[in-house]
């Protein structure tokens, strides 16, 4: 495949990986922060290329992973109405609520449908005007345009029953919380090229300064990658932490100011809960003055959902890069992806599914 095939060349991946071992004289450890790369680092075993001084851990680059256990039991609660069409991306239907996920919902006979896009539910609305169809919006910076055109449009074509709930999220803050933890031990970011694609890197460059730590902006097919890495250790070995962008063919700096206009016309930044997370000072989005009559959590009257997470379930601490998903004691035993405990087990982005696919024989 064109333009693909050149990324996942055997030859440049040996030799990649040969610089970063001729590079690295000392022990690092760099964050990938979308779970797309952590599946591609597991599915290629990117990891086991890199001499054992460089540990790779993996953030929180999964947008169902971190989307609250609040959030998914409002969004239950609304898919069991009668009056309503739950629409949501397919890798939602089995995220464990608090006592159940959409998929039993959905059994149980409520009408909740997977779609690919948010204009879907846009369509629906036009179709079933006697019913109130809501779409679950999750996602990072990647997925928010999308979402943000589809109130846009439901607004343009006068529809009353069309809702969403909300539960985007946005990245830089959350690299800042992992930052300041003082259970941080991160020393190296590989910054996420989609998200990228979207708002550009600019909002990096006051994070390497102000914490002095390298941000490489990178793709995910394994040359991209590996790519990555070494520029993020060439930076470390050399003392500099800057914002690079190895993604260069997609990304620029200002990325793509006309999707980034569509946000702000529907959306404004605003503090948001990440599941494993916690509470991170503007770090999410919610809908402005303008659209607040599409909000569905304020339509159903669910403000009184505050579930707490499980003890049980450790992937908070997996999407903090504090704990292997194979460390943990549930990991394969109690948790599955057939009863998984949390999203990053159940996620197609999780680091728990990555290491269930691809690593479950193994310890780390």
């Amino acid at each position: 495949m064109k333009y693909v095939d050149e990324f996942r060349c055997s030859e440049h991946v040996e030799l990649l990986a040969k610089e970063i071992k001729k590079t690295c004289t000392q022990p690092w450890t760099i964050m990938e922060l979308c779970g797309g790369q952590t599946h591609a680092i597991m599915k290629y075993g990117i990891d086991q290329l890199l001499p054992e001084s460089i540990s790779l851990v993996h953030g929180p680059g999964c947008p169902v992973c971190v989307t609250p256990l609040a959030s998914i039991d409002k969004a239950i609660a609304i898919a069991a109405l009668d009056e309503v069409i739950f629409c949501t991306f397919g890798d939602m239907l089995r995220v464990p609520g608090s006592t159940k996920d959409l998929m039993t919902v959905k059994a149980e006979g409520g009408d909740v449908r997977a779609v690919y896009s948010p204009m879907e539910a846009v369509e629906l609305a036009q179709q079933f005007p006697d019913k109130q169809v809501v779409f679950f919006a999750v996602g990072f910076e990647t997925t928010i345009p999308t979402t943000a055109m589809a109130a846009y449009q439901a607004k343009q074509l006068g529809l009353k029953n069309f809702k969403l709930l909300v539960s985007h999220v946005r990245v830089p803050p959350a690299m800042e919380a992992i930052l300041a933890s003082p259970e941080n031990r991160v020393q190296g970011f590989l910054a996420a090229g989609n998200v990228c694609v979207v708002m550009g890197y600019h909002e990096y460059l006051p994070i390497a300064q102000k914490y002095q730590v390298p941000i490489v902006v990178t793709g995910f097919e394994p040359v991209d990658i590996l790519r990555g890495i070494l520029q993020c250790i060439q930076q470390l070995e050399q003392g500099r932490s800057v914002v690079e962008n190895q993604y260069e063919r997609v990304v620029t700096q200002a990325g793509n100011v006309t999707a980034q206009a569509m946000i702000e016309r529907v959306f404004k930044v605003a503090t948001q809960t990440w599941r494993g997370l916690g509470e991170i000072s503007m770090s999410g989005f919610e809908l402005n003055t303008d659209y607040a009559e599409i909000e569905a959590e304020n339509y159903f009257q669910l403000a009184h959902i505050n579930t707490k997470e499980p003890a049980e379930c450790r992937s908070g601490e997996v999407l903090q890069g504090i704990l292997k998903p194979s460390a943990c004691p549930e990991f394969g035993v109690r948790c599955t992806p057939e009863r998984p405990l949390g999203a990053t087990m159940v996620s197609a982005e999780g680091a728990c599914a990555a290491y269930f696919a691809y690593r479950r024989q193994n310890s780390d």
